[in-house]
């Protein structure tokens, strides 16, 4: 992503009275009060900085005070990686080891007494360089899933879905800097669950009911079927504005998650956005059966349910699904 400087953007205002789109005007005009004259002012160096997702997520977790994940369970997969371990003689101007090539270059000026302490200039030749060599690591892989889970119904707009879009690009950013291999899966709903891409996942609208257990079941299909619990770290979100089909169905839900998935999982998040429509029931229907600050290890204590009114809330969402480095 090249961001121009670290500087937050800001609006500047500018005379826009003159020009060929402010009135009358024919082909060839110029265009604006400057008639064609080279400007005489200085203008702004602008140094472009290259920033990776993972650089935007250690600026996340740094802002947020975010904890580093430690991975649960058995690491039964490997990968290989490039670890630079070693120097050579010969390589790539790329991996150029400069202080190894001047410490080279030193010793060579000494043993040969064309160093002078008056004049302390060192300059390598060719045999002096140095550069960066590595080696093939086999390491543990801990290998991590999201589930991503969105009421689909009538009562969830445009506006709810975009801050579902931007609190599940963050959740998706730092687990993957903190996992080595991440896969998602995505489910919607409204009366009925089924799993769907991305794309669908972050442009569907449906009219119709709300049954929050179905997208559970589906939920655990997924994780039945593909993600042993042994070999992955599981986490589940759900986002919706809190409103369910019954009281009879909120049971069933918190079944659903006492017996099957909150055994399995790292953690379930609960994301209530807020809503012209919805009842926001759900959200005190987690609280009360899974209540907050449970003790750790407890099935309760993976619950974490959190309300999204608006994008400034998104930031403490995140700091309250992560605080415990779950």
């Amino acid at each position: 992503m090249p961001v121009q400087d670290i500087d937050l953007p800001t609006l500047r205002y500018g005379d826009n009275s003159g020009g060929v789109g402010a009135g009358e005007g024919k082909e060839g005009d110029e265009v604006g009060p400057g008639k064609g004259r080279g400007g005489e002012q200085e203008g702004r160096h602008i140094l472009e900085v290259d920033v990776s997702l993972d650089e935007l997520a250690d600026m996340l977790g740094e802002e947020l005070a975010l904890p580093r994940i430690r991975p649960k369970g058995a690491h039964h997969l490997t990968t290989v990686r490039d670890r630079y371990t070693g120097v050579r003689p010969v390589g790539p101007a790329s991996l150029r080891h400069f202080k190894r090539t001047y410490r080279q270059a030193l010793k060579r000026q000494l043993t040969t007494g064309t160093y002078d302490p008056q004049n302390p200039v060192v300059v390598p030749i060719k045999d002096d360089l140095r550069f960066r060599s590595w080696n093939e690591v086999r390491t543990p892989q801990s290998n991590a899933v999201i589930v991503l889970m969105m009421d689909v119904s009538g009562s969830m707009g445009d506006e709810q879905k975009h801050l579902v879009r931007l609190h599940a690009f963050w959740i998706d950013t730092w687990l993957r800097r903190n996992y080595a291999g991440v896969e998602t899966r995505y489910i919607v709903h409204d009366v009925s669950a089924r799993e769907v891409d991305r794309a669908t996942f972050f442009s569907l609208r449906e009219d119709g009911g709300t049954k929050i257990s179905s997208a559970l079941g589906v939920c655990r299909e997924v994780l039945g079927a593909h993600y042993p619990a042994e070999d992955w770290n599981i986490y589940v979100f759900h986002f919706s504005d809190g409103d369910n089909s019954s009281d009879a169905d909120n049971r069933v839900c918190c079944e659903m998650l006492a017996k099957h998935l909150l055994p399995i999982a790292n953690m379930f998040g609960y994301c209530q956005v807020k809503s012209a429509y919805g009842s926001g029931h759900f959200y005190q229907v987690l609280r009360d059966a899974f209540p907050p600050g449970s003790a750790e290890g407890t099935p309760a204590a993976k619950v974490v349910s959190t309300k999204v009114n608006e994008r400034e809330d998104i930031y403490e969402s995140l700091r309250q699904f992560f605080k415990a480095g779950r």
